[in-house]
């Protein structure tokens, strides 16, 4: 027995030192971990390099949860490939100025898609860098609208002979569930305000309405002349040409024998037909190759790191603080890429004490959400306003419904021409399901002390009571919003009932009918911005929640790791994204399903607009 101890006992011992020993090597790899990390945490600029913009997965205004689960989850594969736009756009003008930088390389074979309006910002970026004399050079697999909106803008466009261009147009597509529930039993309860409110109309209808139907066809034709107008004008192609490419396309590749990229060339869409291998040895030509063959290369996010430490270090006098408010509003604390009442209103208020910030920037990219948190939001700018500083708005692809609600108070609005906007409209969706227990042999029953009593039970359906009280609800919502409207904007509230009513409005719209001041960019509101705080020298600083040492140097890491793939490996590395593609079509709808069981919640209002599924 004693011997049988004695060996149990040496094993524990074994497996303790062990696990000391595993602890020691596991302490001394993080240590190194965060000495790499500190030290040089991005590459030097070469004396001659391309800047390589290589946006993996959708472009967007802010980087969607919480940054450390980001890293890990995009370590692991797991996470949904997306690249920040304001990285891009800063690393861009920058580059501009850069003698280091002789050529701008845009590789869009890995970016998903994005709103007009984004890729607008980023288009005006590389036509700042092309202004400056240096030349911009995109290639591609393959183009698609999102992808050649932005090579449009370059000095030569290089498709491989292999590749395609494929322009489609915009179309508003949704899935409608009415049928669906209604074999499921599920009886949905719906009270809105606004006849052209057709967000909730995905639960109610089998088909579009017409008032939906009228409004959706306004707005997409704005979309698509903009693209047609900025797109032939960067080509310099005549009036027509894109609509003329697209309605021939079928017929043109059939002709000739199924060679697109032909087509597409001879259509003036693209400069040349080459292979990857063909593109990198031009590049070469002007900024030398590097170690593996390819060309010397930075890329725009370690790019975009280096500038961002430069303007720390600069000494302006003050500061436009831009808050990027971006997703669904819920109420609470929410992570980046869904707007929480409480989180924006903190950040907020932060800019509002802040002495070296002069003027805030809202960019709002929102289909909008809560009331409730759009309320608590609107109160915490109007308390910013208050205090003596400016505060404008930048519209993104989306600023509707609550969305709208929260860029009310600005002292101005800037849209651009395809910015989905308005959609000033109040709803409230409840969903019994009674009828669904009763075909599972469930059924309810009780008492209770008064008529609203139990009304939130699960198998109880909607009693008159409880409909009127919602009703009143919803009413008053309305009313709400449609105040806050009139006394930000300085209109009548029945000047702003008559755009109301649940309207949607593109950007170029939305300007004749008073809804935002100026079509402009990011860039134009910090400029008005700057002018309404009287400062002249400034520099521009996004406002961000407070970030943990370590979720900061994660950031760092995943930028250098980047960075390092970029300038060893060229644009080689650049090409694995493929699960975002394939995610791609489905990914509006299950945001429109997720969407739903968020509306779910009881006793909740919401001012929401479905009018970002865009088909592109």
């Amino acid at each position: 027995m004693a011997s049988v101890r004695k060996f149990l006992l040496g094993v524990w011992r074994g497996l303790d030192a062990l696990r000391k020993v595993l602890t020691l090597l596991l302490l001394l790899a993080i240590a190194g971990f965060l000495i790499g990390v500190l030290h040089e945490s991005t590459p030097s600029v070469p004396e001659r390099a391309a800047l390589v913009v290589a946006p993996q997965g959708r472009l967007v205004e802010q980087l969607t949860g919480d940054p450390v689960e980001r890293v890990i989850e995009n370590a692991q594969g797991e996470g949904v490939q997306e690249t920040l736009l304001w990285s891009l756009v800063d690393a861009i003008r920058a580059a501009a100025k850069d003698d280091r930088i002789r050529v701008l390389v845009l590789d869009l074979d890995d970016m998903d898609n994005a709103g007009l309006p984004e890729l607008e910002e980023l288009a005006r970026a590389v036509a700042v860098f092309r202004a400056s004399g240096k030349p911009v050079f995109a290639y591609g697999s393959d183009f698609n609208q999102d992808q050649y909106f932005v090579a449009a803008h370059a000095t030569r466009i290089y498709l491989d002979p292999s590749g395609y261009v494929l322009i489609r147009g915009f179309g508003q597509y949704e899935l409608y569930f009415a049928g669906l529930l209604k074999k499921l039993g599920i009886n949905v309860h719906v009270f809105r305000v606004g006849k052209f409110k057709s967000a909730v109309e995905i639960f109610t209808r089998q088909d579009m309405s017409k008032a939906d139907r009228k409004q959706s066809v306004a707005y997409l034709d704005t979309l698509w002349s903009t693209y047609q107008r900025q797109v032939t004008a960067a080509r310099a192609l005549p009036a027509g040409a894109i609509a003329s490419y697209v309605a021939s396309l079928p017929k043109t590749v059939t002709a000739a024998d199924g060679n697109a990229a032909e087509v597409a060339l001879k259509a003036h869409l693209v400069t040349a037909l080459a292979n990857q291998q063909q593109f990198e040895q031009r590049v070469i030509q002007l900024v030398g190759a590097n170690k593996r063959g390819s060309f010397n290369a930075i890329s725009a996010q370690a790019y975009a790191d280096i500038v961002r430490r430069e303007q720390r270090a600069s000494g302006s006098e003050g500061r436009i603080g831009v808050i990027v408010a971006s997703g669904d509003i819920l109420d609470g604390d929410q992570p980046p890429g869904v707007i929480g009442g409480d989180s924006l209103s903190r950040l907020i208020r932060a800019a509002r004490f802040d002495k070296r910030i002069k003027a805030v920037v809202l960019r709002i990219d929102s289909p909008g959400g809560s009331v409730a948190a759009a309320e608590q939001i609107y109160h915490a700018l109007v308390a910013l306003r208050a205090s003596g500083k400016p505060v404008v708005v930048s519209m993104g692809d989306l600023a509707a419904s609550g969305g709208y609600y929260i860029a009310a108070p600005a002292n101005e609005i800037f849209a651009s021409p395809a910015t989905i906007t308005g959609s000033i409209g109040i709803f409230a969706l409840i969903p019994t399901f009674k009828q669904a227990l009763g075909k599972l042999g469930i059924t309810s029953d009780g008492v209770g002390t008064t008529p609203l009593a139990g009304q939130m039970s699960i198998g109880q359906p909607l009693n008159a009571e409880s409909q009127l009280l919602i009703r009143a609800e919803i009413d008053r919502g309305y009313a709400q919003f449609v105040a806050r409207v009139a006394s930000g904007r300085h209109m009548s509230d029945a000047a702003v009932n008559a755009i109301g009513q649940g309207r949607v409005w593109a950007g170029q719209a939305a300007l004749g009918v008073g809804l935002v001041d100026h079509l402009g960019t990011l860039e134009d509101a910090v400029r008005a911005a700057a002018g309404l705080a009287k400062i002249t020298r400034y520099r521009v600083q996004f406002l961000h929640p407070h970030l943990s040492w370590a979720q900061q140097l994660l950031q760092r890491a995943q930028t250098r790791a980047a960075a390092q793939a970029v300038s060893v490996f060229g644009p080689q590395l650049l090409h694995i994204g493929g699960l975002s593609r394939f995610e791609g079509p489905l990914r509006p709808y299950a945001r429109q399903l997720e969407t739903l069981l968020r509306f779910g919640r009881r006793g909740q209002l919401f001012a929401y607009c479905f009018c970002g599924a865009l088909d592109r």
